[in-house]
């Protein structure tokens, strides 16, 4: 089997069209830039659930561009993320029956050609979920990643009250 990773192009667009996706909830966007012309510039927080993995959830925070461009949609927001991944649950899953890479979650961040993509990289060493988030452009992609890791642990339960 080609894992996404070893695979060519044509194989690595299958991979990501293929993958099932996690869609986010947006939680708060809050203003970072005043524009006296269309929408301010922001950061947005959105969380989503592993659609593979229950009992884990990921919060990122994004740029988004404001102005008149980024109001009707037209903007390219900067690759600039933040990404944080817990357990949020009990984690009934084998580790072992998961890819060792795979796409979790991607939004799009410009109008044609940049998106921002999540990946679940397995440590089965460690028995981690590794989160890696990574913006690409199809011409010229960029450096600017963040990473956030679930180690998989027991899951207590409350004790129920009397």
């Amino acid at each position: 089997m080609t894992t996404c990773k070893s695979a060519g192009i044509a194989s690595l667009m299958l991979c990501l069209i293929a993958a099932p996706q996690a869609r986010a909830d947006d939680l708060k966007c809050l203003s970072t830039t005043f524009r006296v012309l269309g929408a301010n510039d922001k950061v947005c927080v959105s969380v989503f659930d592993d659609p593979k993995v229950p009992g884990v959830a990921c919060h990122i925070s994004q740029a988004r561009t404001g102005g008149f461009a980024g109001m009707v949609g037209l903007a390219e927001d900067p690759s600039r993320f933040s990404i944080a991944c817990r357990q949020v649950g009990p984690i009934g899953i084998d580790i072992g029956t998961l890819r060792d890479e795979e796409q979790v979650y991607s939004e799009r961040t410009s109008i044609f050609f940049k998106r921002t993509h999540v990946f679940r990289v397995l440590d089965k060493k460690r028995n981690t979920l590794v989160y890696v988030a990574i913006s690409d452009k199809i011409v010229d992609g960029s450096p600017q990643n963040s990473i956030s890791t679930v180690p998989i642990m027991p899951w207590a339960t409350a004790p129920a009250s009397r």
